[in-house]
Formats: structure tokens, C-alpha cells, sequence
């Protein structure tokens, strides 16, 4: 028997992803996940189109593109690892992070994060990740303190090979689900059919 219902969301990670190319084919791989404490939301929406083709009156054909998902991830704080590996701020000899606007985009990543169920968390892990920088923003304290939060805008797109997403069914294998978060999912050569 399956979910009825999802909820709370938590254990985000975050790994990042090596492209190589060899001879046009391309390999990935993937660093072993590390927490992002302090989930708070996420709300990433489909992209893509669908393009009707007319004939005889009626929709004949329709083609539909998968182009990822896109939206944000609210956290409490994100961590230095993240800040450091991901969005490529340096760390100074005096442990200051420094943002700089020479170095290059941000390094692609896996995000890996779950819901919880009546029954099971579902896993979900997304393969080809880029985050932009966080906005800066807080208030001031007022007779109770409340918490500020950060947000990363998510893209996740297809990888050059296809693969965009997975995430844990009713029937997923136990030694699969409670690995999910030592290395990155990758499915296998009869489950991609």
C-alpha cells in the first residue's frame, strides 16, 4: 500500500556533478551528498511546452518538451560548503567568504531532499542543478525574534543525456532507499526503458 498523503519537507542535500566528455560521449559523477540543514520550502514548477498539431479538424498530434524545473528552495542558512563549493565564494586566510564577479557561474549539483508520507518518505533527487546567488535581506528584531530565512532560485535542468529527475515509488528497494542519501541515485539500464 502506497501514500495518501506528503508532508514536511526535509533531509535536503546537495552533489556536485563532474561533466566529462570523452570521444562526444559524456560521463557524470557525482561527490557524495551533504546536508543542507533547515529546510524550510520548496517550489519548483515544470518547464517545458506542448505544441498542438491540427489536422482534420481535431488535434492531430501533440508534442510536449521537457525542459527541467525551475523555482526556489527556502532555507534557515546556507551553509559555507554550499556557499564555497556551489556558488564558488572564496574562503580569504582570515575566513572571510568573498563573492566575486570574475569567477565563473555556479558548479552544477545534484539536489537530493524528501517528503514525508502516512506511510514512506518519498526521495527525490534532481541531477542537473544550477543555483543563483541568494538576495541579502533580514529586519530588525522586535519584541520576539523571528528567525530569517535565505532562498536559492533552483534550475533543474535535463542532463546532455536526458535524465532529469527520479524519486522513490511504492515498491522501491529497500538497500535502494536506504542509500539514498550516501551517493546519488543513478537508474538502471532496464528501468531508463
Amino acid at each position: 500500500m502506497g501514500n495518501k498523503v506528503k508532508y514536511n519537507l526535509k533531509n535536503v542535500h546537495a552533489a556536485r556533478l563532474t561533466e566529462t566528455v570523452t570521444e562526444s560521449v559524456p560521463s557524470f559523477a557525482y561527490a557524495k551528498p551533504q546536508a543542507i540543514p533547515g529546510a524550510v520550502s520548496i517550489s519548483l514548477d515544470a518547464e517545458g511546452e506542448s505544441s498542438p498539431f491540427y489536422a482534420d479538424g481535431i488535434v492531430y498530434f501533440r508534442s510536449a518538451t521537457n525542459n527541467g524545473y525551475s523555482g526556489d528552495l527556502e532555507i534557515a542558512l546556507i551553509p559555507e560548503w554550499f556557499r564555497t563549493d556551489i556558488l564558488q565564494e572564496k574562503l580569504d586566510k582570515n575566513g572571510v567568504l568573498v563573492e566575486n564577479s570574475t569567477v565563473a557561474e555556479s558548479v552544477k549539483f545534484a539536489l537530493l531532499f524528501e517528503f514525508d508520507g502516512d506511510i514512506n518518505a518519498i526521495r527525490h533527487v534532481l541531477y542537473n542543478c544550477s543555483a543563483s546567488r541568494p538576495s541579502i535581506e533580514s529586519e530588525t528584531k522586535e519584541d520576539t525574534i523571528e528567525p530569517g530565512t535565505e532562498k536559492l532560485s533552483i534550475t533543474a535542468d535535463p542532463r546532455s543525456d536526458g535524465l532529469v529527475k527520479a524519486r522513490t515509488g511504492d515498491t522501491t528497494d529497500q538497500t535502494v532507499y536506504d542509500g539514498w542519501y550516501q551517493s546519488v541515485y543513478l537508474p538502471t539500464e532496464e528501468d531508463e526503458g
